[in-house]
């Protein structure tokens, strides 16, 4: 793990762009990943061309460029906006030398500095043996040579040092066997606890969106108190929180938020997340939290669309946009979200501005507008008169000879049950 840095050490952000101004937005967020892990960014060397090079990521020039930069005191650290194969930074280690990071590597270092509770520490390094796994070629090479592995022919043979390489494989596939093994259980608890949930009756909301674009707050500022961390860094949130919420004329629901999505999100982190942001897939309502002040805010739109496709997440699933920090939002860029997004939210969980217009969307597309009904219940039935809370609301009762007359409010899923009962709607 890498220290979190006062931001001495000093990178250069490395990309390739297919088209001029593709990689834009993309060494925004990679630069802000940098200082989160506690690295100064000190420039940009791009490249465009239409894929990275097989052997060096960069062209020729522009690996002489880093060779003379580094070797300047400029940067210690180079940070690739990509995925480095084991054989391109085995290469650009040799001709570089200075510590190579790649993208998958700054955003697995950043959820590992955020990741609290035992489940987010077990799933962060499961997706670092992930990464791992397949780049021990590269960490093998020094074995093979110190038990002089390669003859000079440059053919491999079978020495201490491959005997190294392969004792190391099997560890990592030992500890990833029973990362994932305690990652079930986990799972299945979640699962008796999701069967708890249902049980109750009430819908579930998730609060889905961009990383740092203000779920956590929304949640807090729902819940009316600090149920989840919000801070004003990426990735503040890796483990869902799951609260009841009041959302007025006696509905309630149930709000989960769980970690925040970025462009270009590592598989392996979403394979070993995934039991997590399962809840995001069995949800009733979806709501996705957009920061309004971003000017990347439709593209970061277009990066939660796909990420939700990756997790199954099925189209007709109902869905409510958010427009959050709205009031750091400047005129010119209201009119331009209300354009692009007009049946959105706008709100900010900050001063509270829209939130009692979030509840009652929420009860509308929820359904949970409860439905006045006079009931007469026999003696032994009276059990019915128990509302699930969310569900119904027992307005007055009156004991009769034959049976207890009962109005209730309650929820259309709750008429049915209620039917045989019901004299009066």
């Amino acid at each position: 793990m890498l220290p979190e840095g006062d931001g001495s050490s000093r990178a250069l952000l490395v990309a390739t762009e297919r088209r001029k101004g593709q990689a834009s937005r993309s060494l925004q967020e990679l630069a802000q990943l940098t200082r989160t892990i506690g690295l100064q960014p000190v420039g940009e060397i791009l490249q465009r061309r239409e894929a990275p090079h097989q052997r060096t990521f960069v062209g020729k020039g522009r690996v002489e460029e880093l060779e003379a930069r580094v070797a300047a005191g400029e940067a210690d650290t180079l940070i690739f906006n990509g995925e480095l194969s084991p054989r391109q930074a085995a290469t650009l280690e040799e001709r570089v030398h200075c510590r190579l990071l790649d993208r998958t590597e700054v955003i697995l270092e950043v959820f590992s500095q955020h990741a609290h509770t035992a489940e987010g520490k077990l799933q962060v390094e499961l997706a670092r043996l992930r990464y791992l796994l397949p780049r021990l070629i590269g960490a093998g090479k020094d074995m093979s040579q110190i038990a002089g592995g390669r003859t000079a022919a440059g053919m491999g043979v079978r020495g201490p040092g491959e005997t190294k390489l392969e004792m190391n494989r099997r560890t990592l596939r030992r500890r990833m066997r029973r990362l994932e093994q305690r990652l079930a259980e986990t799972a299945r608890r979640r699962e008796v606890e999701r069967g708890e949930r249902q049980r109750s009756g009430l819908p579930l909301v998730g609060l889905v969106g961009y990383t740092n674009a203000g779920k956590s707050s929304l949640l807090n500022a729902l819940a009316g108190e600090e149920v989840a961390r919000a801070n004003n860094r990426l990735f503040e949130t890796l483990d869902t929180s799951i609260r009841r919420i009041d959302l007025g004329r006696h509905a309630e629901a149930l709000v989960s938020d769980t970690v925040g999505f970025i462009d270009r999100l590592p598989t392996d982190l979403i394979a070993a997340f995934r039991a997590t942001l399962e809840e995001t897939v069995q949800a009733d309502l979806l709501v996705e939290v957009l920061d309004a002040a971003d000017p990347l805010a439709e593209a970061q739109h277009e990066t939660v669309e796909e990420v939700l496709g990756d997790l199954g997440v099925l189209e007709d699933t109902p869905r409510l946009l958010a427009l959050n920090k709205w009031d750091l939002t400047g005129e010119q860029r209201r009119r331009e979200l209300t354009a692009r997004f007009p049946a959105a939210l706008p709100l900010s969980a900050l001063t509270g501005l829209g939130l009692e217009e979030l509840r009652e969307e929420l009860r509308r597309q929820l359904g949970l507008e409860l439905v006045p009904l006079t009931l007469h219940l026999p003696y032994d039935r009276l059990e019915l008169l128990s509302l699930p809370p969310g569900l119904g609301q027992l307005l007055d009762t009156r004991y009769e000879y034959e049976h207890v007359v009962a109005k209730v409010r309650v929820h259309p899923r709750m008429i049915q049950r209620l039917r045989p009962f019901v004299v009066s709607e």
